[in-house]
């Protein structure tokens, strides 16, 4: 007999109205989930426990590290196969990201959630639930790190983002697809991720912000972030990696203060990379210390920093580590 540790953290999966038209609240506790499943995939023994129950919205970094904490704890038992986390769909992505950052084992960890609450007749909360459990015993997905099933789709936390706000097939990986499906209670894997490189550390810094580029931003939120005594910036910023005027003063600025500066693409596929010069383009940035994170989302390259900022390393050593990530 397989095992599986499902954790619940709440979100829409475990939310119901609470009156009709009412606002809609995170409280369905672990095993009511898993009394709602129209399928209860056979041969695997299920141990449920909940954690934090409330809306993903809600959580913060320390919240998400001890999750992680708790996820290895689980895996550490030679007895449980896998690990299928609920999770609300606005920051899954990101406490997925974190958990294939730092939980050490190579057992399958996989967040599923649900776009329509619990109190709806056609809530997609049960199937994702089902087709979770099936990935956590997949041996194809033993390696892989953490990963989202949604809408029988597999994807793989590094690359995967919430692109709809109220659609049940909501997460896609822009450019580079679902590392597999579940079809008819079939787990397909259909490729393998090329690196992984877990990071060990005992908090999280909280106090990296990022700041969303758009035409004319001033640099003097950037500067406000050093005002704040900030420990990280990440900058969504245009393109391959480039900002509005002024922006590379101030990231010089930033960076001789010993504050790490990292730029993202706020587009949703390609890589940055820096190719554009004079003022504040990304060739500039560089110049002045920016750190570029290829293909990393903005909100998962604030998380990496997260974690290599609360191992105490120096600037060349982030450097360093976005280059191995990216």
């Amino acid at each position: 007999m397989r095992t599986v540790a499902v954790i619940a953290t709440g979100g829409t999966i475990a939310s119901n109205a609470a009156a009709t038209g009412g606002p809609v609240n995170a409280g369905v506790a672990a095993y009511v989930l898993l009394d709602s499943l129209h399928e209860r995939p056979e041969g695997i023994d299920l141990k449920v426990e909940d954690f934090e129950v409330k809306g993903s919205y809600a959580l913060d970094l320390p919240t998400v590290h001890r999750l992680c904490g708790r996820i290895d704890a689980l895996l550490a038992d030679p007895t449980i196969d896998g690990i299928v986390v609920t999770h609300g769909t606005d920051t899954m992505e990101e406490t997925a990201y974190l958990a294939d950052l730092i939980v050490k084992s190579d057992k399958p960890v996989i967040f599923t959630g649900a776009q329509r609450h619990a109190g709806m007749p056609d809530t997609d909360g049960p199937r994702n639930i089902a087709d979770a459990i099936r990935c956590a015993v997949s041996p194809d997905l033993i390696g892989q790190g953490a990963a989202i099933l949604f809408e029988g789709e597999i994807h793989a936390a590094r690359e995967v983002t919430k692109t709809h706000t109220s659609r049940v097939d909501t997460f896609r990986s822009a450019g580079l697809g679902k590392i597999g499906e579940v079809d008819a209670g079939n787990v397909y894997v259909y490729r393998r991720r090329a690196f992984r490189e877990v990071l060990s550390v005992d908090h999280i810094d909280e106090g990296v912000e990022m700041l969303l580029l758009g035409l004319g931003t001033s640099p003097a939120l950037l500067d406000y972030c050093q005002t704040l005594r900030r420990s990280g910036v990440v900058l969504a910023a245009f393109g391959r990696g480039n900002a509005p005027q002024g922006f590379a003063v101030s990231i010089q600025r930033l960076t001789e203060a010993g504050i790490p500066v990292v730029i993202a693409s706020r587009c949703a596929e390609g890589r940055v990379l820096p190719v554009y010069g004079k003022d504040s383009g990304g060739r500039t940035l560089i110049d002045a210390g920016g750190i570029f994170c290829g293909s990393l989302q903005p909100v998962k390259a604030r998380l990496l920093l997260s974690v290599l900022l609360a191992d105490g390393v120096d600037i060349p050593t982030i450097r360093e580590a976005f280059q191995k990530h990216i």
